[in-house]
């Protein structure tokens, strides 16, 4: 009798080891897996080289097309050299906005620097995306790493006044700050100017008319703290309209390429 109920003891103990210990162990496991997850999504897609070259330059007025450096973007390393300019210039497509902290698969916004913007803003999005690339970190690890070298003097505001097009016939970007994360299709062809750490109430700015100062950086480190800031002037109307005309192939092959585009 006694070595019955011994037995029975034993093989309750080995019943709940066998469903204490694989609940135990996936619990562990679990948060490694969602871990594992956000890389995955962090990774982007490789978009055809000729329609992003082409949709890289779009950002720029059509005089600086030919001497402009083109940057594209190989998601499992970051940016690459696609094409040596003479003229200062540089274009590339936008995929990640570092100040949101978080990774998107659909953001695209083709933007250029004159030599002063690419000397001191473009190494913010070149380790951004050889960050995200890497698959090592979070989009909100990547926003933490960029405000601390921001702090430690690594990146830099722009040492000149400069300009940055922003020319192309559609976005697909955030139309918010940090704290609004909708994103959208939007054709807003415009002009930015350096306007390091200030905001809008500086230049009184009208948001939906503009000129108007865009500066994310505020919201996330504190006002006047942002070094990116632009004063933003929209193109008019005539100029957006023959923008969007001018580039109705592009349009097409975007629009074929990812049915997000059309607006």
């Amino acid at each position: 009798m006694d070595n019955s109920i011994s037995l029975l003891k034993k093989r309750r103990k080995i019943f709940l080891l066998l469903v204490v210990l694989p609940v135990f162990s996936l619990s562990l496991i679990l948060p490694v897996l969602g871990f594992c997850q956000k890389l995955m999504d962090s990774k982007l897609e490789k978009m055809p080289v000729d329609l992003e070259r082409d949709y890289a330059l779009s950002a720029l007025p059509p005089h600086l097309r030919r001497g402009a450096t083109v940057y594209l973007l190989d998601p499992a390393k970051g940016y690459y050299l696609a094409q040596k300019g003479t003229n200062g210039f540089i274009c590339f497509i936008t995929r990640t906005e570092w100040e949101w902290g978080e990774f998107r698969n659909d953001l695209t916004m083709p933007i250029s620097f004159d030599a002063a913007g690419a000397k001191a803003i473009f190494p913010v999005y070149h380790d951004v995306a050889a960050m995200r690339a890497s698959g090592k970190f979070t989009a909100k690890q990547v926003r933490d790493i960029v405000i601390d070298r921001i702090r430690k003097g690594i990146y830099k505001a722009p040492s000149r006044p400069g300009v940055s097009y922003m020319l192309a016939p559609v976005m697909r970007g955030y139309p918010g700050g940090p704290n609004n994360h909708q994103i959208m299709t939007m054709s807003m062809p415009h002009y930015m100017f350096y306007a390091p750490y200030m905001n809008n109430s500086d230049i009184g700015g009208d948001q939906n008319q503009g000129p108007f100062v865009n500066n994310p950086d505020n919201t996330i480190m504190g006002d006047k703290k942002g070094p990116y800031g632009y004063i933003i002037l929209p193109a008019g109307e005539a100029e957006r309209a023959k923008i969007v005309n001018t580039n109705s192939d592009l349009l097409k092959r975007l629009v074929a390429y990812k049915s997000y585009y059309k607006i």
